[in-house]
């Protein structure tokens, strides 16, 4: 059932104009960014060329790439959460859904995955201009695939949060600005952890950001892959919770 429930919402998300016109703004100014970066690349090779251990490609053009990617997914991911339960709400057909034979999990589960496999559709195919280097230079795999992953689970904890918050009311537009603003706060938040003490630490181990940036180093940790895979279990676990007190509630 949750194959069903994700394919459905995949398939309402490509038949939403919304949809394609988000898809297409971001991968048009993902586009005019990436040329911009291989432009001051290309600018900079005599340099490089005189320098010892001199960053690449991947570091002066794909990392700075995946590093507006992600701006752009967190500011993409509530558009397309926050109608995911909230229009339900708004439209009353949450009951009918609430009253099927299917269990809570596998309702938030279907949709989480539906939107997620549209996001990761979209980081696919903005994987594609580093990847296009490729036929004229010499790309680092390990930080290429270790920034795609560090964007794709970025996203998918985005996502999860946004679920999360559209449950929590009828408005999609509030669901939005709310997931906008709890994202930036916990992508912003980075900045605190220099504080020295326990709270500049707690600062920084809750901070989107340093996490993702390991992994634009090509730095594989563990405690970042279970940082962001928690965050994600957390807040779907949370909107199971949610509808759970809806179904009592009505």
């Amino acid at each position: 059932m949750i194959i069903v429930i994700a394919a459905r919402e995949l398939r309402s998300l490509f038949l939403s104009p919304l949809a394609w016109t988000l898809l297409a703004v971001i991968q048009g100014l993902l586009a005019w960014m990436f040329l911009l970066l291989v432009d001051d690349f290309r600018a900079l090779q005599g340099r490089l060329a005189s320098l010892d251990n001199a960053p690449g490609v991947t570091d002066l053009v794909a990392a700075p790439l995946f590093q507006v990617a992600a701006w752009v997914l967190l500011l993409l991911v509530p558009l397309l959460t926050m109608r995911l339960f909230s229009e339900e709400r708004r439209t009353r057909t949450l009951d009918l859904l609430l009253s099927a034979p299917v269990a809570l999990s596998e309702i938030v589960l279907g949709k989480y995955l539906g939107v997620l496999a549209f996001l990761l559709l979209t980081i696919a195919v903005i994987a594609l201009m580093p990847l296009a280097l490729a036929l004229g230079a010499t790309l680092d795999v390990g930080k290429l695939l270790g920034g795609l992953l560090g964007l794709s689970l970025l996203t998918a904890a985005a996502s999860a949060a946004g679920v999360y918050l559209s449950t929590l009311t009828t408005q999609p537009a509030m669901a939005a600005i709310a997931t906008m603003g709890l994202l930036l706060a916990l992508w912003m938040v980075d900045a605190a952890s220099t504080v020295p003490g326990t709270t500049g630490d707690l600062f920084g181990y809750v901070s989107l950001r340093r996490h993702y940036d390991a992994f634009l180093l090509g730095l594989f940790d563990s405690a970042d892959l279970a940082y962001y895979l928690l965050f994600s279990a957390a807040f779907l676990g949370l909107a199971i919770r949610r509808l759970d007190d809806l179904r009592l509630r009505d």
